[in-house]
């Protein structure tokens, strides 16, 4: 029988939190899920404001009058961030994933060099596009363009 070894975990709340021992990409991922699921949500609002639309102009004219408010103008701008971020991040995975940013094959050694070369500056770079994208977009959602 083979004994598993217990690793305690030492950073309690602060290390669940902080990410403790993660790295950058694990808050990466976990952003892109949460901004993923966000976009799922305002689709599945999109399509219930949308198919109001069937019921008739007064249904059309209820739905539109609640989105009015200065929390959905907020939650507009919230939803137009995730989808950069999450569309930045997803080209960032698909390079790595498919190979480009990951460079040839080496043998296994830890801290692994393709991860601190070649990703650590993709993801760099992802987040700095990213902030650009949204920077440019709050600049049109605050109206300053007109």
């Amino acid at each position: 029988m083979v004994e598993k070894k217990r690793v305690d975990n030492h950073l309690g709340l602060q290390g669940w939190i902080f990410g403790g021992r993660w790295r950058a990409e694990r808050y990466l991922f976990t952003l892109h899920r949460i901004t993923g699921l966000g976009l799922l949500l305002y689709f599945v609002l999109h399509i219930l404001v949308t198919a109001s639309r069937a019921f008739g102009k007064n249904a059309w004219e209820i739905w539109m009058g609640s989105l009015q408010s200065p929390v959905f103008k907020i939650g507009e701008f919230l939803v137009f961030a995730g989808f950069v971020f999450h569309a930045v991040n997803g080209i960032r995975l698909i390079l790595i994933e498919l190979g480009p940013a990951v460079g040839r094959a080496e043998e296994p050694v830890y801290p692994y060099s393709s991860s601190i070369d070649t990703q650590r500056p993709l993801m760099v770079t992802a987040i700095i596009v990213a902030v650009i994208l949204i920077l440019t977009g709050s600049y049109e959602f605050m109206g300053l363009s007109r």
